[in-house]
Parts: structure tokens; sequence; C-alpha cells
């Protein structure tokens, strides 16, 4: 068998690339093709986000599924959650989402799962999909695909409502930010539903992002969340990535929380919810990156912490292995047992909503002492020369004062009052950096600098 020649567009847990040079309809449909050919689906859901070479892409994908005689279902315009939703419904094989997320308006990408929303990553039959797609020469044909439009958001929203019940919800006054990409027609499903005040920022879905590409993730993203709930007196404000898997929380005062305390404070949460059922201890899943806050919160809520290396695929596959009940990531992704172990960027926002109307509490107060006792530098990204070789001397450096060295995901050393994380990228030649500490902000800082000091010394 011939080596496949490489395409760049073919990451390790999806598709991502530049428009069209990294990722053309072309490619789309020999895809759809090798998606047809390597699970043999009789019924396929495809959906889009906003960017404007989205739905051309799909109707590429469409007609490779069709040639080789699957069903295709048109999703339409969604978020990635609510593809993973339809493949989790009687009938339904697979589903793909076409969506760059985040990132710049020229690229685009897919998120494949099977039937179950069982994720397709670089082990399990991504990297079988690029061999055949760089080997195949077919272009796409000039037809217009046959495709049956589906509607499953009526029963989604049932189901996400499920995850209110029992609660008396207050009146809340919530910003929500869109970033104009495909949240917004959710939003305008749910909120007939919901006793809330929704103030809605850049709402309209736009392929042409008037406001900036929706990255909440970076600092200059998010002023305009934190102002309207500043001017508005709001309760807490929601901003979301293009096509809303990730959902990001601003609290009362219009400060950005980070996504590490809301995965403990959800945790524990689903624990306590797990506890009163009489179930078993329940397993949360967390990434290496910051753990302490997260280790202790499941360790008083009555549950057990397992470590998984970061990313989706790896924190579906020890869900799926341990039936954990919930998984978080700092990078504000949020797994759900009862949601077919897949993320969501609105079950989370929800949820925090019951937490105030049940508390009487605003969101600072209830994260604002777990801030406190874990401190963090938030993720700081650092291009080096190469990766593997700063990584060692940070480790020849450090280790042999360390307590706990631990490799799941780059290096991790723990100094019993603080410890950080180190991991390179797995796109570019950049090093991650997360160092928290126990109640020492003033440490967390000093800590952070000294490290900064040496990877910028390889830069």
């Amino acid at each position: 068998m011939n080596a496949p020649t490489p395409l760049h567009c073919f990451k390790a847990y999806d598709i991502r690339g530049r428009v069209p040079d990294e990722l053309n309809p072309d490619i789309a449909y020999r895809l759809g093709l090798g998606y047809a050919e390597r699970f043999a689906p009789a019924r396929v859901a495809l959906g889009h986000d906003v960017r404007h070479s989205s739905r051309p892409l799909l109707e590429a994908l469409a007609l490779g599924l069709g040639e080789r005689g699957v069903e295709v279902l048109d999703l339409g315009l969604c978020g990635t959650e609510e593809v993973y939703w339809a493949a989790q419904q009687p009938g339904v094989d697979g589903a793909i989402e076409v969506t760059a997320s985040h990132n710049p308006a020229a690229y685009n990408g897919m998120k494949l799962v099977r039937g179950g929303a069982i994720p397709v990553s670089g082990d399990t039959g991504l990297r079988d999909l690029e061999h055949s797609v760089a080997n195949c020469s077919q272009t796409v044909p000039k037809r217009v695909p046959r495709m049956s439009p589906v509607n499953y958001r009526d029963a989604y929203i049932e189901h996400l409502l499920h995850y209110l019940e029992g609660e008396e919800l207050r009146p809340l006054t919530i910003v929500v930010n869109a970033g104009n990409g495909a949240a917004g027609p959710l939003l305008d499903a749910l909120e007939p539903r919901l006793p809330f005040r929704l103030i809605k920022l850049n709402h309209q879905p736009d392929g042409d992002f008037p406001n900036g590409i929706p990255n909440p993730l970076l600092p200059e993203g998010r002023g305009l969340t934190s102002a309207a709930i500043q001017a508005a007196g709001a309760d807490f404000g929601v901003a979301w990535d293009g096509d809303f898997d990730r959902c990001f929380l601003f609290d009362e005062r219009g400060e950005f929380v980070e996504g590490y305390y809301i995965v403990g404070l959800l945790a524990e949460a689903l624990l306590n919810a797990e506890s009163q059922q009489g179930a078993r201890p329940a397993r949360v899943i967390h990434d290496p990156r910051l753990t302490w806050n997260t280790i202790d919160m499941v360790h008083r809520a009555g549950g057990e912490p397992v470590q998984s290396k970061t990313g989706h695929a790896f924190i579906k596959e020890r869900m799926r292995a341990d039936n954990a009940v919930y998984g978080g990531e700092m990078s504000a992704h949020h797994y759900f047992r009862d949601f077919g172990y897949c993320d969501n960027g609105t079950i989370p926002w929800l949820m925090v909503a019951a937490l105030i109307s049940r508390s009487g509490k605003g969101l600072s107060q209830l994260v604002g002492e777990r801030m406190a006792m874990y401190p963090v530098s938030g993720e700081i990204n650092r291009g080096v020369a190469c990766v593997q070789t700063t990584l060692r001397r940070i480790e020849s450096r450090y280790a042999r004062r360390a307590r706990a060295v631990d490799y799941t995901d780059g290096l991790s050393l723990d100094f019993g009052d603080w410890r950080f994380n180190l991991r390179g990228s797995n796109t570019e030649p950049l090093l991650r950096l997360n160092v928290e500490s126990r109640a020492d902000r003033r440490l967390t800082d000093i800590k952070t600098s000294e490290l900064l000091a040496w990877i910028d010394a390889d830069s």
C-alpha cells in the first residue's frame, strides 16, 4: 500500500484548513466517499456553521456520501452540539459538522462522529480517511446533491430542559453574545421556555464576522460582553465560539471566569445530583493542565477524579470507558454522560443559571473562594525553536525538586505549594504553560515569570 500524500487539513481530532488551498469541495467530496466506504452508514446527518464556504463544502460531502448510496439528512445551519444530538437519534449512523469554530474567516473544517456520537479521530478512522482522500483523484460532480431536510431542534430543546428539572428558576438577566456565529437560532428557540431576560449581542449569524471572529478565549474578544453586563446590571454573561460547542462565562461584575473554575462548579453540581439518587460514587474526567481545584471539589462531593490526556477524543474515550457523569477541560469544553459523553456549549450556562437561582449567590461568589484557594496563571503560549528541546531543558532544571512528575500530557511537576504543566501544541511550534498554587497569588506570579524567562531563552 502506498503511503498517502500528506493533507495539511487532517489534524489529530478533526479537519481544519485554509480554503481553498488546504480544504475545498473536491476534498469534501472525496471525504464523503471515504466516510461511506469506511463506516458503511445507511443514513448520515450533515450540518454547517455560518462561514460562506460551509454550505458548498457540505453539498460536496453530500454528493460523495450519496454516490455510495448513503441517505443524507440536511440539518442546515446549526452548532456542533446539534450534530452530536442528531447522531444520537434512532436510525442515524453518523454525522458531520462543517465548521472551523474560532479559526480565522479564511479557514474551514469538519468534525466527524459515527452513530451514537462516537468521535472519529486519528486513532478511530480519521487517518484511514486521510489515506482514502489523498489517494483519490475524483473531482466533485457538477450537480445538486439529494438531501432530506430534517429538524431535531424541538426534541433537543426538551433534552436541554431536562438539566433544569426540579429547579425554581429566578427571572435572571443574562447577556448572551453569539459572536455572529451559529448560536443565535438555538437561543431564539430556547428563550420562550425560560424565565430569563436575554440581552443579545452580535446575535445574527453572519459569515462576514463584522464584529471579529468569535473567540472569547482572546482577551480582546471579551470587552463587549463585559461592558454589556455592567451597563445592564445583568446577573451574568455568556459568549460562544463560532459553532458554540464551548461557552465562556462572565460574572455579574463583567469579569471573565476561567473555564477551570467552571469545571469544578459543574462537577460538584452533577455529583450532588448523583448522590441524591443513591448512585455509587461517580467519576469525573479532567485534563492535566490545571487540576488541584477540580480534584478537591470532586473529592468533597464524594466523586472520583480521573485524569485524561487533553483533547476531546481522549476525554470522550475515557468517559465512555468509566461511564463518567461529567468531564471538563480548562479550555471550556464540558462533557456530559447524559449527552452521549459529548461536549456541549449550552448545558453549562443553563446549569450555572440554576445554581445562581438556587443559591441566591452571584457567579463571583460561587467561584470566588475557589479562585482564591487555587490562583492560576491562565494559559500562556510561547513560540520556541524546538518544543521537545525546551521541555527537556525545563525538566532537567525543575524535576529533581518536584514531589511528583507526570507525563500524561506534556510535563506536569508538583512542588507541594505550586505546580505547572507545560505541553506542546499539536499543530504549531508552541509551548502552552499553566501554573497554579495553593492560595498564593504572589507565588503563582513569581513562578510563571520564572518559567517564562527560561522558555523565552529558547524562542
